[in-house]
């Protein structure tokens, strides 16, 4: 077994604060390894001003990552899982799984304000299309701005800025220490999480047995099962960024439970469902279930109306 490593990793404190979580993690498990972390910028790092949906895919926070590792510059890669595409390149495949933080979104509020208390017409930044449609859903009434950039320059431009909330994911604010930033954890009644949310995915090569072998240690049962799900339903949708879709796959004793939604862009229109297995290896095939039923009860329209196309 090998026992030198090496990491790639965006450069942002909260990819480097993943990938170094990951790397103690296995300093545990295998205090004979040794690793180096090479921090790579990613096309999505470098361009700031244009909205996500306008610029490209998921791949926009992985293609340099995956190229190095392709490129054998480097051993495995440590992602948010969110940032993953359903489909991944040929020769990679996703190692481990990490144990699930919060899923959920938070509000960031200027005068401590909750989603229910903010005033009519309050200024509320995101870079989401999936939180800006379920905001306006819930609160049509809302201005939703666009921001873009790693976690320390959205706080510093709505610290600079006139608007009354901002919306993140919980993961990432509480793994960066901003817990007191927080105001609200806004419930998945409301609005549902990014496919993924609150996940980390260590990616290696897929011929690399040596290293899947090493980084298996990783997964969480649990949070992998919950993956399966949420990305099978995304990809039954064929949804991406371009796409608002929300996801949330829970597991108890009793089995799994997924809930899911397709928006449209303005929030006028929400399909959401759910659906349960007994079993949690249906993971998979419950994802593929929900998003045959979001179709058949309007989805179709809506990616449609977004890709100018038909969809599945």
């Amino acid at each position: 077994m090998k026992q030198e490593f090496r990491i790639a990793s965006r450069g942002s404190e909260l990819a480097l604060w993943q990938t170094n979580w990951v790397r103690g993690e296995l300093e545990k498990r295998f205090p004979e390894a040794r690793f180096e972390t090479i921090t790579i910028k990613t096309t999505g790092d470098k361009i700031l001003d244009v909205p996500l949906a306008k610029i490209g895919d998921k791949g926009l926070f992985t293609k340099e990552l995956d190229t190095s590792l392709l490129r054998g510059e480097t051993d495995f890669a440590v992602h948010s899982l969110k940032d993953l595409p359903t489909k991944l390149p040929e020769g990679l495949a996703i190692a481990a799984i990490t144990e699930r933080w919060d899923a959920r979104d938070v509000l960031i509020s200027r005068h401590g304000e909750v989603l229910a208390t903010l005033p009519e017409g309050a200024r509320v930044a995101t870079g989401s299309l999936r939180r800006r449609s379920q905001l306006l859903s819930h609160r049509p009434d809302l201005e939703i701005l666009e921001i873009r950039g790693n976690l320390n320059t959205r706080f510093r431009k709505f610290d600079e800025a006139d608007w009354d909330a901002m919306i993140l994911a919980a993961a990432g604010v509480e793994r960066l220490g901003w817990h007191n930033r927080i105001r609200e954890k806004i419930s998945t009644d409301i609005l549902l999480p990014a496919v993924g949310q609150g996940s980390c995915a260590i990616l290696c090569r897929e011929e690399d047995s040596e290293t899947r072998e090493f980084l298996a240690s990783m997964e969480h049962r649990d949070s992998m099962l919950a993956a399966l799900a949420e990305r099978s339903l995304m990809r039954t949708l064929e949804g991406g960024c371009q796409v608002p879709i929300g996801a949330h796959a829970v597991l108890s004793d009793k089995g799994i439970s997924l809930a899911g939604c397709v928006c449209s862009l303005d929030g006028k229109i929400l399909v959401r469902d759910s659906v349960s297995s007994e079993s949690c290896n249906d993971a998979q095939a419950l994802g593929a279930r929900l998003a045959g039923i979001l179709l058949e009860n309007g989805a179709r329209e809506i990616l449609r109306q977004i890709f100018g196309k038909d969809s599945r």
